[in-house]
């Protein structure tokens, strides 16, 4: 699920991205940006659900073992991944809708190479204050419900490791949360970086916000499989064979 959604996130970008680069098309209508950011935020939201999905697993696989298999059943995951996929066109697409009324009266140049509800916002003539406050409301019901989440789940895994005696017992169960520590934080960072940008940073030049955009879009896909290669015992044994076989 997680790989879905980082494959989602590059392909929904790479549309204008490679246009930009390679054909100089530097036009898009409202309508092919509305589309785009339907994917873009889709799956954005879809990886914040996806993120939470695995910190529940670890806190089972941790604190509750032997009912792991019991708990995480093939159904209950599937179901999972329905409500997160549920959950994000449900959030996404009024945020979207609310944007055909607005009108754009002048020549608008985006910051990024794709389009980001934010930015579009910026560039309407007419009033957005419900497109800000629904996309405030979005954001407290996804990063706003699914942080905490993640941070409770490592509170009562932190709370269960310490009352293991054993140093070596410890380390072991620490390093299977390694990886999602670190999925959660190349997500998360540049994402609160790039809105902190958004909102502090207009008199930055353009090219911070263009940096920051891509960075925020690029670093989880290009990062994940590393940081599971490394540490997952199977998926390095295989990337090795490849290797070797090759």
């Amino acid at each position: 699920m997680l790989s879905a959604t980082d494959l989602g996130l590059t392909v929904s970008t790479m549309s204008t991205t490679l246009g930009i680069l390679w054909f100089d098309a530097s036009e898009i209508s409202l309508d092919a940006c509305i589309i785009q950011m339907f994917f873009l935020h889709g799956f954005t939201c879809m990886e914040c659900g996806v993120l939470v999905a695995m910190a529940f697993d670890r806190y089972v696989a941790i604190c509750d073992p032997l009912r792991y298999t019991t708990i995480l059943t093939n159904s209950r995951i599937i179901q999972l991944g329905l409500l997160i996929c549920t959950r994000s066109v449900v959030l996404i697409v009024p945020l979207l809708l609310l944007l055909k009324p607005l009108y754009f009266c002048r020549m608008n140049v985006l910051s990024h190479s794709y389009c980001y509800h934010v930015d579009v916002i910026k560039l309407a003539c007419s009033d957005v204050w419900a497109n800000s406050i629904y996309g405030l409301i979005g954001l407290i019901l996804t990063t706003g419900i699914d942080t905490p989440c993640i941070i409770l789940s490592y509170v009562l895994i932190i709370r269960s490791v310490l009352s293991i005696t054993s140093p070596e017992e410890r380390h072991k169960v620490f390093s299977t949360c390694v990886s999602h520590i670190g999925a959660v934080a190349i997500f998360y960072l540049p994402m609160i970086s790039l809105s902190l940008v958004h909102r502090y940073g207009r008199s930055a030049p353009k090219v911070v916000h263009s940096m920051m955009a891509n960075v925020y879009l690029l670093l989880p896909p290009v990062l994940n499989p590393i940081i599971y290669s490394v540490k997952t015992k199977q998926i390095r044994k295989a990337v090795l064979n490849l290797i070797l076989t090759k």
